[in-house]
């Protein structure tokens, strides 16, 4: 039978019941003191963002503030979640390509350390409510460097023709978004922020968005006489999700950005004095796995399917973007895999797939399958489809585990109707 930091899937399954998410709790705490121990430079003041758009929840916003990490929100319910655990708002950074009136406000009367502004619409509308506040924010600018990261469309981010920031062919524009600010004793201007996608594999293409990035300050400082102090680097740390992923070790990853950074800043002669990064996938996604209970199988002339009581509900990566995942059965991990098996969701849409061609044992109704690696954009992108209750998470550690979200019941689920 297959464990979890050290309890059974068995046991998980017995006592939580299924679908359920499970983290690892050691390997979440792991991966946050490795970023906070490999991203640190003598040259720069650095930052570790943990992306909290990859997985949301109290617990996990604990243990980024225990590991000293600042945090990165894009909504007004990712920002009041942190503000549910005192989480130190002058380390948060408010990111987001249309905030609402309602949010700008709130990020204000919280006493958000950072604004990320999108646009010059979102800088003017911001610059006014600041005048309101009884600190000072921190502003930088989303830019749009031109990189292409070689990862799928949806999550390509980078590009000119995004829908988030300012490309930096639209110079122009980015000068009047930092002089927006020049008057208001409320705000600093910082700097610039970029995020060239996500699943990098490559970190030339790290390397590309720090030139890029540099070089563009250099320009600010040339041609307009703007002097920025912080580059925002943006995430797209990538997890193994399959064999045939092969992420940059974190050490490596580190160095490269960081090594980069100073000979850019060597190079160029620029004032550059923080540097930051905001991983979220690469923290979570390997330390998470959703256990299903096989139900009904089925044959047809081409396929073998298996059934399991989730589906694209609880993970709609698959069909969103045709991600590819890896799973056992873990109550026959010493059987041979003999049968070829597409595992099908019980949504009512024909795209309900979450693994197509595994290999696995013969399966069976009750029999546990596990797919791993789900700890990241599947319960923050869960949804109601079907009527379909979101699934309970649990936290595993040395052979104990906690509840950190309830199951949702029917009665919850419709509590807002009328």
């Amino acid at each position: 039978m297959i464990e979890i930091a050290g309890m059974s899937v068995k046991e998980l399954a017995d006592t939580y019941q299924t679908p359920l998410m499970v983290y690892d709790e050691n390997k979440l705490r792991q991966k946050m003191s490795d970023f906070m121990h490999y991203f640190q430079s003598d040259t720069f003041e650095t930052g570790v963002l943990y992306a909290s758009k990859a997985f949301s929840c109290k617990e996990i916003l604990r243990l980024a503030n225990e590991y000293r990490m600042c945090l990165d929100v894009v909504s007004g319910g990712e920002l009041y979640t942190a503000g549910q655990v005192n989480f130190p708002m002058e380390r948060v950074y408010f990111h987001g390509n249309n905030k609402s009136l309602a949010e700008m406000k709130m990020a204000i009367e919280y006493g958000v350390g950072t604004i990320i502004v999108d646009n010059l619409q979102e800088a003017q509308v911001f610059n006014e409510l600041a005048k309101n506040s009884d600190h000072v924010i921190h502003i930088l600018l989303r830019i749009n460097p031109g990189i292409d990261a070689h990862t799928h469309k949806y999550i390509v981010t980078g590009h000119v023709d995004s829908k988030f920031g300012v490309s930096m062919l639209q110079e122009e524009e980015i000068v009047r978004v930092i002089k927006t600010f020049d008057e208001n004793e409320h705000t600093v201007f910082e700097g610039f922020h970029a995020h060239i996608g996500s699943q990098i594999f490559d970190k030339n293409a790290f390397a590309a968005e720090i030139k890029k990035m540099f070089g563009f300050v250099k320009k600010m400082e040339e041609d307009h006489g703007i002097v920025l102090n912080t580059v925002n680097l943006g995430g797209g740390f990538a997890a193994t999700y399959t064999d045939a992923d092969a992420p940059i070790p974190l050490p490596e990853v580190c160095a490269t950005i960081l090594d980069t950074a100073k000979a850019q800043q060597d190079e160029r002669q620029t004032h550059v004095k923080k540097l930051l990064i905001e991983p979220g996938r690469s923290i979570v996604a390997e330390a998470g796995s959703t256990i299903y209970t096989a139900g009904f199988t089925k044959q047809t002339p081409n396929k073998n399917y298996v059934f399991v009581d989730g589906g694209m509900a609880d993970n709609i990566r698959p069909a969103l973007y045709q991600a590819a995942y890896d799973a056992d059965v873990a109550n026959k991990d010493d059987q041979p895999k003999t049968v070829t098996y597409t595992i099908a969701g019980k949504c009512c849409e024909s795209g309900d797939l979450l693994i197509e061609g595994i290999k696995l044992p013969p399966c069976q109704a009750g029999d546990l399958i596990i797919v791993y690696t789900t700890g990241a954009y599947g319960y923050s992108m869960a949804s109601h489809y079907n009527k379909l209750p979101l699934p309970a998470v649990v936290f595993v550690k040395d052979g104990k585990a906690r509840v950190v979200i309830e199951r949702e019941s029917y009665e919850h689920m419709i509590a807002l109707e009328k």
